[in-house]
């Protein structure tokens, strides 16, 4: 019998490419695409479409195509073959198929975040999801206009006056017209993408892109009616998502949210439509009585912001045991990292401005831009929340850099130390002390958003009491 000490060493034969197979294995199934449909002629599966359209995001290529051809190299490398093998290929397919694709993705995501880091999934019982938007740009071709563009108002023209002709017509001033309403002129092609982002695992959950002009609220609302939502789900947002008939949605779908408010929102106090106590407050515009619509009861919460100075949410969790201000508080301050999401959308991943030259590539472009980000920032949070980092120290751009690196190197074989659980594990930003601030003094492009201000917050006069008697009987009667 040899001693352990005389025996030979194992070594491990397993390289880059076998570690970033068994990462993608982990993301994708099988079983995820049983519902698909699918044209009798495709000879490709979803699987393998799907890596090579992460693939196709994650390369650093500057062009789509060369992007395309390196993917499809990296599949053979890693895979044994490439499903597909163009870039029009990869595209025609994705541009039929992605509506079916993306909500299979997104609820894979949903379980694999529950099942990688169940402490931060909630915040007490809640489900915390921050709601916000951001323009992308696109190349300035012809169709891009035509589809992400303002179209240009056709008003008829007015028809110019006779010149006066005497002593003191170079006195006479022109008439100055006002605008009567707000109308933005049309701007360049730019995509308006409008996500909703998990507060606690600092990833995204789904999104929605639209043209330039769109509206984000509608586009939450569009989500709402066209997805299912978990219990206890509470949606967060900044001074933009406010409104009667906004809020009114996403509690007539029985979910609550948790919203800043400003000088550009009106709420009554002292009502009597509920139990009075400190904090209570109605959202009833002049519409929705006309309508007569029911007011809705808010709890209003003041804090304190990084510049010292007041912040002002509302909440449709009237108990403050379910959702305690302490929860609120640190719920919308950790809201903040869908900002930095964006950011790493555009700065890190480079879509400030996407390659593509028509709207159905742009579009399936931005959209698997986004899946290949999730993807990866779900992996470094599956391997870090084993370390205990919090999900907020995890550098995107550590990860995007270690992910490209295997790609380029998936033949050869790491000593353990640098296997990619391990470098997905230590990919997290600084941890030392800064002294100095990272933002410049004199940015060019820098705005410098003005203060949201108070609620406007008025006392119940005895009109609207007489007009919630009615809504009230009413409500008996029927």
């Amino acid at each position: 019998m040899c001693s352990r000490k005389n025996q030979p060493r194992s070594t491990s034969t397993s390289t880059n490419g076998d570690d970033l197979r068994r990462a993608l294995d982990w993301v994708l199934d099988d079983n995820m695409f049983t519902n698909l449909r699918v044209h009798g002629n495709v000879s490709w599966s979803a699987i393998g479409l799907i890596r090579l359209a992460v693939f196709w995001m994650w390369s650093p290529e500057s062009s789509l195509v060369s992007a395309a051809e390196d993917a499809i190299g990296c599949a053979k490398r890693i895979f044994g073959s490439a499903e597909l093998s163009s870039y029009q290929a990869i595209t025609n397919a994705l541009k039929r198929y992605s509506d079916q694709l993306l909500p299979v993705m997104w609820a894979r995501f949903h379980v694999l975040m529950k099942q990688s880091d169940q402490t931060s999934f909630r915040v007490g019982s809640w489900l915390p999801l921050a709601v916000d938007g951001s323009r992308v740009g696109v190349p300035r071709t012809l169709q891009n206009e035509r589809r992400f563009c303002k179209p240009a108002s056709k008003g008829k023209k007015r028809k110019k006056s006779p010149k006066k002709r005497g002593r003191h017509a170079k006195n006479i001033k022109a008439p100055t017209h006002k605008k009567k309403h707000y109308n933005p002129q049309p701007v360049g092609p730019q995509m308006w993408l409008t996500m909703i982002w998990h507060v606690g695992q600092q990833l995204p959950w789904c999104w929605q892109v639209g043209p330039s002009y769109s509206s984000e609220r509608q586009h939450v609302v569009d989500m709402l009616e066209n997805q299912t939502f978990p219990k206890n789900t509470l949606f967060c947002g900044d001074a933009g998502f406010v409104g009667y008939d906004f809020w009114s949605k996403i509690q007539d779908k029985g979910h609550h949210f948790l919203m800043r408010v400003g000088g550009n929102v009106h709420l009554l106090n002292k009502l009597g439509y509920c139990r009075e106590r400190n904090g209570i407050v109605y959202s009833w515009p002049a519409a929705a009585m006309k309508k007569k619509q029911p007011p809705l009861v808010l709890r209003l919460m003041q804090f304190k912001d990084s510049r010292g100075g007041n912040l002002y949410l509302v909440t449709n969790v009237l108990n403050v045991k379910r959702l305690s201000d302490q929860q609120a508080s640190k719920i919308f301050r950790q809201r903040w990292g869908i900002e930095v999401q964006f950011r790493s959308l555009k700065q890190t991943f480079g879509r400030t401005k996407l390659r593509s030259r028509t709207p159905d590539c742009a579009s399936i472009e931005l959209h698997w831009s986004l899946v290949s980000l999730t993807m990866i920032q779900l992996l470094a949070h599956k391997e870090q929340s084993k370390a205990r980092e919090p999900a907020e120290k995890t550098s995107t751009a550590a990860v995007l850099r270690i992910v490209r690196y295997i790609m380029q190197r998936s033949h050869e074989a790491p000593p353990q130390k640098d296997r990619l659980p391990k470098k997905l594990a230590h990919a997290v930003t600084d941890t030392y002390d800064r002294k100095s601030k990272k933002k410049s003094r004199n940015y060019p492009r820098r705005k410098e958003e003005p203060a949201t201000g108070k609620p406007i917050i008025k006392t119940a006069t005895t009109q609207h009491k007489q007009r919630l008697k009615q809504i009230r009987q009413l409500a008996i009667a029927a």
